[in-house]
């Protein structure tokens, strides 16, 4: 036994195959870069990890950001869709809102007072459905960080599910075409959404109003201190909001799902203190990104070395990164990457999710805020006698990869819910 065996809280003589809760049937993990229809597909993770630092090598191309693109106004493009020295001046300027010391200092207390309020009606009502629990709660959380504090946030939460799932439930297809159309109309289209506009008239304007008499600490003002139209605001707003709502809240269902499946792993991570929960939030994430696959174009020819093959990627060519597979990578991560350990190996530099927030120049700014809400949370969740009422469901979403868990039906108590078979009688 390694000496990060002996260490880690999972028991790893009980896990065989694939520890993972989300992953997508049928999605290849090999060959390591593969060209399908002019699409490179790239699963290795020093390679993705390459792709994503080198900035002036590439441009974003996933989120709809082509597309979008060919409908921006103004003189400030989305910091999603931004590339170049432009990108570098906005991440920059507000990379002050998302440092480790600002998040503990202004929101902690807030997302502690939140898990409380939540956690507490859980065990009151004897138990409630996880993602709608955790969408109040994500996008509370986000609403402080952005400055959309003008309006009521049941309402807004709801406002935000409504633009981008789009009415009625359907099929797991037709809400993917809406959210890949609502996604790409974000940017530019002249086409009236409803959703979009209440988000506008509801949330957004409020908190801009508010902000021009008496500017805050958050991303609202600093947006108005820097000149951005109304549209511009309303842009960015959708871009931080949806990215705080919909990761985090996702990441917390899956999180909640592994831990309260295995009992041990449960216990050490109640016990342990916060450095060592961080760490196995981490590690499932790393199993579980919620964003599956991330995109770029190359601007220039491109030479991605793996040992001894060497591959010439040409200008111009749409680029598809693995997240999922990249957190895989037996050459880098071990054999047993499929399982969970906390205590894992990696190269020098990766860091502990590996690729989940991505890396380089679009690495996503609220990592540290996504684990510290997600670990006050479930703190709080974890210490009751939780159950599934049933298995819960994963759906997933085109335009991202990401998956979607819901139906995360969870009772208090009541010896009647389903459990999770135990990892040893799971193993694939």
């Amino acid at each position: 036994m390694s000496d990060h065996d002996a260490r880690c809280p999972v028991p790893h003589c009980e896990q065989n195959g694939d520890r993972r809760r989300t992953a997508p049937p049928g999605e290849p993990g090999t060959p390591r870069v593969e060209v399908l229809d002019g699409v490179w597909h790239v699963r290795a993770l020093p390679l993705v990890r390459q792709v994503l630092r080198e900035a002036d090598a590439t441009v974003q191309a996933g989120f709809s950001a082509e597309t979008a693109r060919q409908g921006l106004t103004g003189d400030q493009p989305p910091v999603l869709y931004a590339d170049g020295p432009e990108h570098r001046r906005q991440r920059t300027a507000t990379a002050k809102f998302f440092t480790p010391a600002t998040v503990s200092r202004r929101y902690r207390d807030l997302m502690e007072e939140r898990a409380d309020e939540l956690v507490e009606q859980i065990r009151r009502d004897g138990g409630g459905e996880l993602s709608a629990v955790t969408l109040r709660y994500s996008v509370e959380i986000a609403a402080q960080v952005v400055g959309l504090t003008n309006s009521d946030v049941d309402g807004m939460s709801r406002r935000l599910e409504r633009f981008f799932d789009g009415p009625g439930t359907g099929s797991t297809g037709a809400r993917q075409r809406r959210l890949r159309a609502r996604l790409g109309a974000v940017a530019g289209s002249v086409r009236p959404m409803w959703a979009m506009s209440a988000f506008q008239f509801r949330d957004v304007r409020p908190a801009v109003a508010a902000r021009r008499k008496q500017p805050r600490e958050d991303v609202i003002s600093h947006l108005l201190e820097q000149g951005y139209t109304d549209r511009e605001i309303l842009v960015e707003c959708l871009t931080y909001a949806a990215a705080g709502m919909a990761t985090t809240r996702e990441f917390i269902a899956v999180a909640a799902w592994h831990l309260l499946e295995d009992d041990r792993l449960r216990a050490a991570y109640l016990e342990a203190d916060e450095p060592a929960r961080h760490g196995t939030l981490h590690e499932i994430l790393r199993l579980e990104p919620v964003v599956g696959h991330l995109y770029r174009r190359s601007t220039r020819e491109l030479v991605l070395e793996d040992g001894e093959e060497r591959h010439v990627v040409p200008a111009g060519a749409l680029l598809d990164l693995s997240v999922r597979q990249a957190n895989l990578d037996p050459q880098e991560l071990g054999e047993d990457a499929r399982q969970m350990c906390p205590e894992r190996s990696r190269p020098k530099g990766v860091r502990p999710e590996v690729m989940s927030f991505g890396d380089g120049a679009h690495r996503c700014p609220g990592g540290f805020i996504a684990i510290q809400e997600t670990d006050i949370f479930l703190q709080r969740l974890l210490r009751l006698p939780l159950e599934f009422a049933h298995p819960p469901r994963v759906s997933w979403a085109e335009l991202t990869a990401s998956y979607e868990v819901r139906d995360v039906v969870l009772r208090v108590g009541t010896g009647q819910g389903w459990r999770a078979p135990s990892p040893a009688s799971t193993a694939r």
